[in-house]
């Protein structure tokens, strides 16, 4: 499955191709059925290193041995050509031919001084015509999940659900045909299904997110926590399940997808700044009812795991930490401290709180110790 099946193809005038509103990557940048196609087509440049192929076609031409996959549908009562396979390729075409339709879009200079012989070249482009999406998905899937072309975690999450469903394919069938593990595409699959069922019961909306692409990996990594699964109660339920969270944790779920990808409407950013540690500490919080209440009250996400993580826990690790930190300071003073009286004030502030702590910790030290010899039974005396 490696190679391309053999397809007899044509040539389909460029302005009659259109982008497919349905590929998987692109449903990661919000795409609606409405997005105009000149919005597409920057999202494609921004976002899918299109640059690249505008160089390669002005160097040596478009491969016709490489044709677009299109299939025939309707969209708002017309039928029209709409590529399934190689939309970055038509978008590199669509730029060199009409590069007033990225205004405003960065690095576009390579557009200019195009060969007009090229661009005539490109005018009409190769084809191969499929009956319907599902003759293609095979190679298609092969191709951007583990072969040359990878997709992210989301889009192959959208496409193995799209098969699995439509086209009522077994997971373990699409698992062998992909080349990925059985285990990995159940967790894909599941992932994807929990946003789905998010937006179906209204309490998500990945347009409302408040990154520009939905960070998908954020969600796949930690439905495989503890916290997470009990917090939303997906423990137990079948990785296959069309919706896997029960109807009772529904409102909690929207909760977790919003500290996870933010809501603009809400007014609140995602928690997570990167997956690790940040993933692990949310687990943590959502272990801890005191924890998860404060990050509903809008405390900020180490404060939520600070207050997850046992007090004696805690106090070891602040005093490693404040004693890294002192090192520090002391290996830098030398080469960085000028004679500024508001830090010396600061470092004896420092200096007052270690001594005061000292003399707490000294105290109960030696009230513990003195508990330990009371303890020691004395010996007895004894006369012969």
């Amino acid at each position: 499955m490696s190679s391309q099946p053999a397809f007899n193809y044509e040539r389909i005038i460029t302005e009659e191709l259109h982008f497919d509103r349905k590929n998987p990557r692109l449903v990661e940048f919000s795409i609606q059925a409405n997005t105009p196609e000149n919005e597409l087509l920057k999202i494609l440049w921004r976002e899918m290193g299109v640059n690249e192929l505008v160089l390669s076609i002005k160097a040596s031409g478009f491969f016709s041995q490489e044709p677009l996959w299109v299939v025939k549908e309707d969209f708002n009562g017309h039928s029209q050509f709409v590529v399934i396979e190689g939309n970055r390729r038509l978008a590199a075409v669509k730029a060199i031919l009409s590069p007033e339709k990225l205004k405003g879009v960065a690095a576009t200079s390579i557009l200019m001084d195009f060969p007009v012989e090229r661009k005539k070249e490109l005018l009409s482009l190769p084809v191969v015509i499929l009956n319907n999406r599902e003759d293609a998905w095979r190679y298609i899937g092969f191709k951007h999940i583990n072969g040359p072309a990878k997709w992210g975690s989301y889009a192959k999450a959208q496409y193995i659900s799209q098969i699995h469903i439509q086209y009522e394919i077994p997971l373990a069938d699409i698992a062998s045909q992909i080349g990925d593990t059985f285990n990995t595409v159940l967790k894909l699959y599941q992932g994807y299904r929990v946003i789905e069922q998010a937006e179906a019961k209204h309490v998500f909306d990945r347009t409302d997110i408040t990154s520009p692409r939905l960070f998908f990996s954020h969600l796949y990594t930690g439905l495989n926590y503890e916290g997470f699964q009990e917090y939303i109660g997906i423990q137990g339920v079948s990785f296959d399940e069309l919706y896997p969270v029960p109807k009772e944790k529904l409102i909690q779920l929207g909760e977790v997808l919003t500290w996870l990808f933010g809501s603009k409407r809400q007014n609140k950013l995602s928690v997570i700044s990167s997956q690790n540690p940040d993933l692990r500490y949310l687990d943590a919080i959502l272990k801890n009812r005191q924890a998860t209440l404060s990050l509903k009250d809008g405390k900020s996400l180490m404060v939520a795991y600070e207050l997850s993580q046992p007090k004696n826990e805690l106090f070891e690790k602040s005093i490693v930490a404040a004693r890294i930190e002192l090192r520090k300071a002391f290996g830098l003073y030398p080469e960085t401290y000028k004679g500024d009286l508001e830090m010396l004030q600061l470092s004896g502030d420092v200096a007052d709180l270690a001594d005061k702590l000292y003399a707490s910790l000294n105290e109960i030290y030696e009230i513990e110790q003195n508990k330990l010899k009371e303890q020691i039974p004395k010996k007895r005396i004894t006369t012969n």
